[in-house]
C-alpha cells in the first residue's frame, strides 16, 4: 500500500513533463521509502531502473548494461558495455530521440566502486544536456555521501542538478491516514513507537491493540523490528557497539555530552564525534532553548521514534524477550508509556500548529517553533515551556502539552502565564493541549482572558 508523498510525486511528474534534460537527486536514510516513491512514479512509465550493489565496479557495470540493453531492445542479454562512459553515452544517445528515464538507485555503492563515475557523469551532462530528453535520477541512502560527494560545492556534479529531494519520515497526520482502523489514542501511541518511517509503519496492524502490536513487533525475537536498530547501524557505521551505547544513554535520559560521556565512559570529544554521525543518520538531533544559540545549553535527543522506543524499552527487557516472556516484558513497559508519550505529544502538537499556520488559522504567525528551558530568577529554579513561537519582537505564542488521563486544570494555565512573564512580549497567546480535555475552571479562565486556545487531542485528529 503506497501512501503520501503527493508533493514529491507531483514534482517528479512536472520534471518528467518538461521534456528537457532533468537531473534529480533523491536521498534520505534507509527504510524511508525512496525506492517505493521512485517505483510508484515509474508505475506507468518505461524506464531504465538500475540499483547498485555493494560489490566491485565490473559487477555494477554488468548489471547496468543489462538494464540498458533490456530497455533498448526488449531482450535480456549478458552483453556488457566496455565502460561506464560508453554505457551512459548510449543512454544519452537514446534520449535525443525520446523521453528517457534513467534511475541509478543506491548510487553511493556504484560511485565508491568506480571512483571516476561522478566525473564521467559531469562530462556527459555538460556535453549532451542541451539536446537531451534524459531524466536522470540518482538515489542514495548514505546521506553523508550524497551531501558530500553529489550535492556539495566541491563535488563534480555540483550545479548540474535541476532538483533535489531529501525524503523525510511521514508526519503524524500522514501516519493517521494509514492507521484507519485504530482509535485516536492508539494512533498517537503507534506513532510514538514506530514514528513515520514507512518500513516500520508497515509492521503495525491497525486492527490489533497497541499491546498486541508492541508484543508482536518488539517483544518477539523473530520480528523485523527486534534487531532492526542494530542491523541498520551495522550497515552505516564501523563501530556499532559504541554507537549503541551512545543512543542508549540518550534514550535513557543522558542529554548533555558530559552526561553521555560519563554514562558510556568515553572522552567528551569522542562522544561529540559519534553524536555528529548519528545526527547525519537522522537518528539523533541536538536542541537548544528556543531563541538561544548557546552551545553550553545544547542537549541531545533520539529523533526517530522507533529507535527511541527500542532503546528506551527493548534493551532493558532483552533477557525476558530472549526467553519468550513477552507478557512480563510488556508488564514492565506499560506503566511508563504515558510518561514516554509526553515528548511525542509535544511533537504532535507542534505539527498541528504548523498545519494551522499553513491553513491561515493561527492567532500568531510564528516563524519557528521550539521548546524553551532555563532559569527562573523569580523562583530560583529551572523552568520549561513545551512550545514557544515568535512572530516578531512584540508577539509570541506559548504552549503546554499534557498527555494524561486527567483534565487540564487552571493551574497549568496559570503556570504557563507565569513562565511567559520571563519574556518581554507585549502580545502573548497561550495554547493548552490536552489528551483528556479541560476542567470548567480552566475553560472559564481561558474564555475570560480571550487570548487562550484550548485544544483537546480529539480536535487534533478530527
Amino acid at each position: 500500500m503506497f501512501i503520501g508523498r503527493e508533493k514529491e510525486l507531483a514534482a517528479l511528474q512536472k520534471k518528467y513533463e518538461s521534456g528537457r534534460f532533468e537531473f534529480i537527486i533523491i536521498y534520505g536514510r534507509r527504510r524511508i521509502g525512496k525506492t517505493a516513491l521512485i517505483n510508484h512514479f515509474l508505475s506507468d512509465k518505461k524506464a531504465i531502473y538500475f540499483i547498485g550493489v555493494e560489490s566491485n565496479a565490473q559487477q555494477n557495470l554488468n548489471n547496468l548494461s543489462r538494464r540498458i540493453i533490456e530497455y533498448s531492445s526488449g531482450i535480456s542479454a549478458e552483453t556488457s558495455f566496455s565502460s561506464y562512459q560508453s554505457a551512459l553515452e548510449f543512454v544519452f544517445d537514446i534520449s535525443r530521440r525520446e523521453r528517457t528515464i534513467l534511475v541509478i538507485d543506491e548510487y553511493p555503492y556504484v560511485a565508491r566502486a568506480e571512483k571516476s563515475l561522478s566525473s564521467t557523469l559531469q562530462m556527459l551532462i555538460d556535453k549532451h544536456k542541451d539536446d537531451s530528453k534524459l531524466m536522470l535520477i540518482l538515489c542514495g541512502s548514505s546521506i553523508s555521501y550524497m551531501v558530500d560527494n553529489v550535492l556539495a560545492y566541491k563535488a563534480p556534479l555540483y550545479g548540474r542538478r535541476t532538483a533535489q529531494m531529501k525524503i523525510e519520515p511521514f508526519d503524524f497526520f500522514e501516519v493517521c491516514g494509514y492507521l484507519k482502523n485504530m482509535s485516536p489514542a492508539d494512533k498517537a501511541l503507534a506513532y510514538g513507537i514506530v514514528g513515520g518511517t514507512p518500513q516500520y509503519l508497515l509492521q503495525i496492524d491497525d486492527k490489533q491493540s497497541i499491546e498486541d502490536n508492541i508484543k508482536r513487533c518488539f517483544l518477539d525475537t523473530m520480528s523485523f523490528l527486534y534487531e532492526e536498530p542494530a542491523n541498520l547501524l551495522k550497515q552505516e557505521i564501523r563501530e556499532p557497539a559504541v554507537y549503541t551505547a551512545v543512543i542508549s544513554a540518550v534514550a535513557g535520559g543522558a542529554t548533555k555530552v558530559s552526561e553521555i560521556s560519563d554514562r558510556i565512559r568515553e572522552d567528551t570529544n569522542v562522544c561529540a564525534a559519534y553524536l555528529k554521525n548519528l545526527i547525519n543518520l537522522g537518528l539523533v538531533e541536538k536542541e537548544t532553548p528556543y531563541g538561544e544559540n548557546s552551545s553550553r545549553k545544547t542537549i541531545y535527543k533520539v529523533s526517530d521514534n522507533m529507535f527511541r522506543f527500542w532503546y528506551r524499552f527493548v534493551v532493558d527487557n532483552s533477557s525476558y524477550i530472549a526467553r519468550g516472556a513477552a507478557d512480563i516484558a510488556y508488564s514492565r513497559i506499560e506503566p511508563h508509556l504515558s510518561e514516554y508519550m509526553g515528548s511525542i505529544f509535544e511533537d504532535i502538537c507542534r505539527q498541528y500548529l504548523w498545519k494551522l499556520l499553513l491553513a491561515g488559522k493561527t492567532p500568531v504567525v510564528f516563524k519557528s517553533l521550539g521548546r524553551w528551558w532555563g532559569n527562573n530568577p523569580k523562583t530560583r529554579s529551572q523552568a520549561e515551556i513545551d512550545i514557544m513561537g515568535e512572530q516578531d519582537k512584540d508577539t509570541a505564542l506559548f504552549g503546554e502539552c499534557k498527555w494524561t488521563n486527567d483534565k487540564v486544570d487552571i493551574g497549568v494555565l496559570e503556570l504557563l502565564i507565569q513562565r511567559s512573564g520571563l519574556f518581554r512580549y507585549k502580545n502573548m497567546h497561550y495554547c493548552l493541549f490536552s489528551r483528556s480535555g479541560f476542567t470548567k475552571g480552566c475553560a472559564d479562565k481561558a474564555e475570560q482572558m480571550g487570548n487562550v486556545s484550548l485544544v483537546s487531542y480529539s480536535d487534533i485528529v478530527s
